[in-house]
């Protein structure tokens, strides 16, 4: 399409109106940016009797909140992080330092890690704690849901050992690669999604 030729001294205002009148009016924004118009599409409303949600009979849906993260503590090489809320205390322990590859027995190293956060678990009078299991996605589906499962339990007892389990109940879970938290295309990715997660409610929650 030829370019519009100006004259010297034309302004800009002209020389914009000659542009468009070759090419037509300039689209509105695509992304959301200036120029383009509000948004006014209504919020997500969840609806607690929808067949979808698979909730157990008779339990309904807590009312929504924010998490405040207080602090997101890590080790210099990924293999622990620790994250603090307003309601939780989460530990995510990286699968290498606490099992063999392909394995669900714990290493030496792996005992120590885990009573340090049975400590933390009895500082925070925690009664209920969460252990989830997760695997990257190598191998198939049905082999990382056991293999993460097989770990979770194996965590869980470790802590058993260390808590009065008879005031603390647990809910341990394997999810094998669902719920990754990095890229699974990369061998770094996949190192953190190899992971175990130890979760308990803060003191007074």
């Amino acid at each position: 399409m030829p370019t519009p030729r100006m004259r010297r001294g034309t302004t800009l205002a002209a020389a914009l109106a000659a542009v468009l009148a070759v090419t037509g009016p300039l689209p509105a924004p695509a992304d959301g940016g200036p120029g383009s118009p509000p948004d006014t599409t209504p919020p997500v409303r969840i609806d607690s009797k929808d067949s979808g949600l698979r909730l157990r009979p008779g339990a309904k849906l807590a009312p929504g909140r924010v998490l405040d993260i207080k602090s997101v503590v890590e080790t210099g090489d990924g293999s622990e992080r620790r994250e603090d809320t307003n309601v939780r205390v989460t530990f995510a322990l990286q699968a290498e330092v606490l099992f063999g590859k392909d394995s669900a027995e714990l290493s030496p190293e792996a005992h120590a890690r885990i009573r340090a956060i049975a400590g933390e678990a009895g500082r925070q009078n925690a009664t209920s704690i969460r252990v989830f299991g997760f695997t990257d996605d190598l191998g198939s589906d049905a082999h990382g849901l056991a293999l993460s499962k097989e770990r979770a339990n194996a965590v869980q007892r470790q802590l058993a050992r260390s808590i009065d389990s008879s005031k603390v109940e647990y809910d341990t879970r394997g999810y094998g690669e669902q719920s990754p938290i990095a890229d699974n295309s990369t061998e770094a990715g996949r190192k953190k999604n190899r992971r175990v997660e130890v979760s308990f409610p803060r003191a007074g929650n």
